[in-house]
């Protein structure tokens, strides 16, 4: 009976710990209880705010040991220290004395560490009318949330806390004399964490109206004082548990090494294992390499380039396996490139020359503008988002069907990223999937679909796709023609996409879990922030075409402009989270140190020529410039579409091939929507690889395929759309 009582208050004490703060040995006494301490032996369910008067303390008598030389702890400490002392150790009160008509928010900003409130009829001062928790804040939080408007959520901060606060009939008590031991199960068996302290209880600990009450004793205070008085040394735990080995510590510290042997002695660790000490011998190996400046890599320098990129993308393709965070994979990979490059390649000397700096600052500058631009649109959206902003765009979807959803967002998607690019697209969506879709694996793939739906309504208007604004800025492309022969083979590309995705999408009810609430009106606040949000987002294209100054500047722009408006909206709030640097702090950091490392990877490639002469490989041994594009397009998948575009127009010259020639349109179309075949392939992917943590053999096995079959849909569609209008099929000419 002794040691199941025993095993029942250790596993009490160590779940209700609040301090944990444990002995250097890692052992901690169990009780002290003297032939007069008593010790209910009832242990009851988690702790809640409210105890349950109908409950009748269990009274039975556990005499743990009348032998004095056992006794691990003086009589009056830990589990038998009197609730006197626990108050004096603890040296405050344990509460804040708030009157019933003081409101919520004032009595919250006044209980400080007390922990709770004890609430005093406004009339007679010595009445106590309840206590105010933090378990009945969490109550007024929750009707809280169920405010339809932010008017009626600010009513419930002002109301009376006696509105709130747990009634007196339903208070347990204690007396100074009782021990900690009887506060435990008191406490325990009536589920509350808090109880009052007063010269008499009434029945099974009840409160007595009328009576005086000297403090609140507290689940922590109690544990945070016996486990600081119970200290076992090894000769008395020897002596208090004669089955355990002469030298128990050092029989835990040998079955803990056997345990990790174990643990060490099966599949999974060992290809960990083979993973670490792969990576040791490799990361030595490139060092080594390196710091000797051996001669094999300046004679070998563009081999060690491929090597590096392969190297780089195989960890983060492979990311779930070898669990290494692909930022930093990104990151080491573009250093390695750009020292291998640098100091090794072509005419170099060991050390970078001044071409090369400059080089290196050109590309850092295309980077940062990509770079800037995403980290001031996903902090617009986030400040939007923050004051529900998207409630104009929700409250207009009531469709409970997953696979109606499905559609609308695509077509949603595809117009949007036509106005603004598909970068913003993508943050803007992904953040509205949030609210929409509860299900995970759901909205994993409504987010693929959105990166789909996203470049494919990029590549049929000039501000769209960063490909599509190349061609246009060097004027292989112009406006009307750009809009109106690539809008249908775009929106093929885009239903043939949807048809074959969408036969992955289960019907269920989890739509109705979403997290958005009925449809409510939009608070003047709120609506003042939307707009505002979208107005910097559309204003983009606009400054870039009149100002002739980068993208990222009109949204760092916009930027400014919303948080200097969020700022006097809530200058005189304490709350911070509805500004900027609260949406800042949430921002995914390591996603934008993903994408520097990446494009800046591509870049060195790009800049040492290998991307040249893949490009020039091709147009030597493929035979049209149909399949040329077509597989410029492949390529994009997997290399980054700017340099291979770029790469693209140095092969070709516009006095060949003119303004809004056969070529110059497939490649929009290819380099655009081809990114869509694998999450690397655009900067929407990697936006949502970085938004949702979607990894890249999730999205090859679930969206690749049906990526592919619109994107040879799309190439169909506009070789028959062009044929058609230079007469080939019809047997004419135009």
């Amino acid at each position: 009976m002794t040691k199941r009582v025993l095993s029942q208050l250790v596993v009490s004490a160590a779940s209700l710990s609040l301090t944990a703060a444990f002995a250097p040995s890692g052992l901690t006494n169990i009780a002290h209880l003297s032939s007069n301490n008593h010790l209910a032996t009832r242990i009851s369910a988690p702790l809640s705010s409210s105890a349950n008067s109908d409950e009748v303390i269990d009274a039975d008598i556990i005499a743990l040991s009348t032998n004095p030389t056992l006794n691990l702890t003086p009589e009056g400490y830990g589990f038998s220290s009197p609730i006197s002392r626990v108050m004096k150790e603890s040296g405050k009160s344990g509460y804040y004395r708030a009157k019933s008509s003081e409101s919520v928010v004032d009595v919250m900003g006044k209980i400080g560490k007390n922990e709770v409130a004890l609430v005093f009829d406004e009339e007679n001062d010595k009445e106590l009318m309840g206590i105010f928790t933090d378990f009945d804040f969490i109550r007024l939080s929750t009707e809280q949330a169920r405010a339809r408007t932010e008017e009626e959520s600010a009513t419930f901060m002002a109301a009376p806390v006696s509105s709130f606060m747990t009634s007196a009939d339903k208070l347990i008590c204690v007396e100074p004399t009782s021990t900690a031991s009887q506060a435990v199960a008191i406490m325990t068996n009536n589920n509350v964490r808090h109880t009052v302290l007063v010269d008499k209880c009434g029945p099974n600990f009840s409160f007595l109206p009328g009576t005086s009450v000297n403090g609140v004793v507290s689940m922590e205070a109690l544990l945070r004082l016996i486990q600081s008085d119970n200290r076992l040394s090894y000769d008395k735990l020897s002596q208090k548990f004669p089955g355990l080995a002469n030298k128990p510590i050092e029989q835990m510290r040998e079955e803990l090494k056997s345990q990790a042997n174990a643990l060490a002695n099966n599949e999974e660790t060992a290809k960990k294992d083979i993973i670490r000490v792969g990576t040791a011998i490799l990361g030595a190996g490139s060092i080594a390499l390196y710091a000797t400046q051996s001669a094999w890599l300046s004679s070998h320098a563009e081999l060690a380039m491929i090597a590096i990129f392969l190297l780089g993308y195989i960890g983060i393709i492979f990311e779930e396996v070898f669990e290494f965070n692909k930022a930093a994979v990104a990151l080491l990979m573009s250093t390695g490139l750009w020292v291998t490059y640098a100091d090794f390649y072509g005419e170099s000397t060991g050390i970078a020359s001044a071409n090369v700096l400059e080089q290196l600052k050109e590309q850092l500058a295309e980077v940062s503008d990509i770079c800037f631009f995403l980290l001031a649109a996903s902090a617009i959206v986030e400040v939007v988002d923050a004051h529900q902003g998207f409630k104009v765009v929700t409250n207009l979807i009531t469709t409970k069907s997953k696979k109606g959803l499905f559609w609308v967002i695509g077509f949603l998607t595809f117009f949007l990223s036509a106005i603004l690019n598909n970068l913003t697209v993508t943050i803007v969506m992904v953040s509205l999937l949030r609210k929409l879709v509860p299900n995970d694996d759901d909205r994993r793939l409504f987010g693929a679909m959105v990166v789909v739906a996203a470049n494919a309504g990029g590549v049929w208007t000039p501000i769209g796709d960063v490909t599509t604004t190349m061609l246009w800025i060097n004027n292989n492309l112009s406006t009307i023609p750009t809009v109106t022969e690539l809008f249908l083979p775009s929106l093929v590309c885009l239903v043939a996409s949807l048809f074959f995705l969408v036969n992955n999408i289960e019907e269920d009810s989890s739509l109705a879990e979403s997290t958005l609430p009925p449809p409510s009106p939009l608070a003047p606040r709120g609506q003042v922030v939307f707009w505002t949000g979208i107005a910097s987002l559309l204003a983009v294209p606009v400054f870039a075409e009149l100002t002739g100054l980068p993208p990222y500047l009109a949204m760092l722009t916009g930027l400014g402009a919303i948080w200097t408006m969020t700022d006097i909206i809530h200058m005189d709030d304490e709350e911070e989270e509805m500004k900027v640097p609260a949406a800042l702090s949430k921002l995914d950091t390591s996603g934008i140190l993903f994408f520097l490392g990446i494009l800046m990877s591509i870049g060195v490639l790009d800049k040492s020529g290998l991307l040249k002469e893949l490009a020039q490989f091709l147009n030597d041994n493929l035979p049209s410039q149909d399949i040329i594009a077509t597989v410029i397009g492949i390529a994009s998948a997997l290399i980054d579409n700017v340099p291979l575009v770029a790469a693209t127009m140095g092969m070709y010259d516009l006095a060949d091939y003119g303004t809004d020639d056969k070529l110059w349109q497939l490649i929009a179309l290819c380099a655009g929507t081809g990114g869509s075949i694998l999450i690397i392939g655009s900067a929407s992917g990697v936006a949502l690889m970085g938004l949702e943590k979607v990894d890249f053999l999730w999205y090859a096995k679930n969206v690749s395929v049906g990526a592919a079959v619109g994107y040879f849909a799309g190439i169909a569609a506009y070789l028959a759309q062009n044929a058609i209008l230079s007469g080939a099929l019809l047997g004419g000419s135009v």
